[in-house]
This record gives structure tokens, C-alpha cells and sequence, in this order.
């Protein structure tokens, strides 16, 4: 659903913000009070402030990039009846039988742990534009994986059911 992406995008704008704030009103207070305690080769207080600065700026960057990317996608180009970005893919990989589930997203989205992988991955960049009941063949560094598209749930809603 299109609310998916706007949620996305919102979860983003949130981190943004709040991460903005830290790094332009609350590191530089504290970085200020921890030059106040002195010699800085041995302030442990400034150079934890300094690293954490130095970390929300390229978190920043990186936050900014991804509401870039999110705000570049056009919900109406993603296909309703095909996999695309948002999309929930059951697969089943004929070889073992196991069954997996991906949902692709954006590159600064990926989370393998919840099954989150990149549309731009070998197994994302594969299984674009797919159809259920599509059998795909992935090349990826474990090997080569042959995968039988058994559903999808798109980012719209739709879902498309192989029984075969």
C-alpha cells in the first residue's frame, strides 16, 4: 500500500529530525562544557562527543540519501501485479524445498534479520517485474539458486497466489 512508503518516509523524516537536532543544538553544548574541563589529549568527555558527532553527521548523510531515494519512487511506476519495491515474495527454492520470504526495499532499508533485502541485490534485481508461478535462477556468491515464485503481496495490497 501507497501508506507503506508514506510510513517509510515518515519513520526517516523522524530519525532525521531528531538526529539533526543532536547535532546542531546537544553535542555542540556538550562538546563546549567538555572544553571547559582542560587539557583535551585526555578529555574523555570531548572525545566521546567528538566521535558521536562525528558519527549523527554521516547518519545524517545516510538518512538523507534514503528519503532521497524513497522520494524519487513513484508508487504509481511500481507494478501492481508483479514484484517490485515493497513487495513480500514467498519463494520456494526447488532445489531443498525450503520455503523463504523477502520483502524488497531500498538499499539504506535492508535488514536481513527481518528478511528486508535490497531490490538492487542479485536476488532483488532478479526477481523484479516477476510474476507468481515465475521459476527464477539467481547467481550469488553461495552458489546458484533456482526459486519458484509461490506468492506475492504487493506494495499496493494485491496479492498473487501460484497453485501449482
Amino acid at each position: 500500500m501507497s501508506t507503506e512508503l508514506e510510513l517509510n518516509k515518515q519513520k526517516v523524516r523522524d530519525e532525521l529530525e531528531k538526529l539533526k537536532h543532536e547535532y546542531k543544538i546537544e553535542l555542540p553544548q556538550i562538546i563546549s562544557t567538555a572544553r571547559e574541563y582542560g587539557d583535551l589529549k585526555e578529555n574523555a568527555e570531548y572525545h566521546a562527543a567528538r566521535e558521536r558527532q562525528s558519527f549523527v553527521k554521516a547518519r545524517i548523510g545516510q538518512l538523507i540519501d534514503q528519503l532521497n531515494q524513497l522520494n524519487d519512487l513513484n508508487i504509481t511506476d511500481i507494478p501492481e501485479d508483479k514484484v517490485g519495491y515493497g513487495s513480500t515474495v514467498t519463494v520456494i527454492d526447488t532445489d531443498s524445498d525450503d520455503e523463504v520470504t523477502f520483502t524488497f526495499v531500498s538499499s539504506n532499508e535492508v535488514n536481513p534479520s527481518e528478511g528486508k533485502i535490497s531490490v538492487s541485490s542479485p536476488i532483488g534485481a532478479a526477481m523484479q517485474n516477476k510474476s507468481a508461478g515465475d521459476q527464477v535462477v539467481i547467481v550469488i556468491p553461495a552458489g546458484k539458486r533456482n526459486y519458484l515464485i509461490k506468492k506475492i503481496v504487493t506494495i499496493h495490497g494485491n496479492e498473487l497466489v501460484h497453485n501449482g
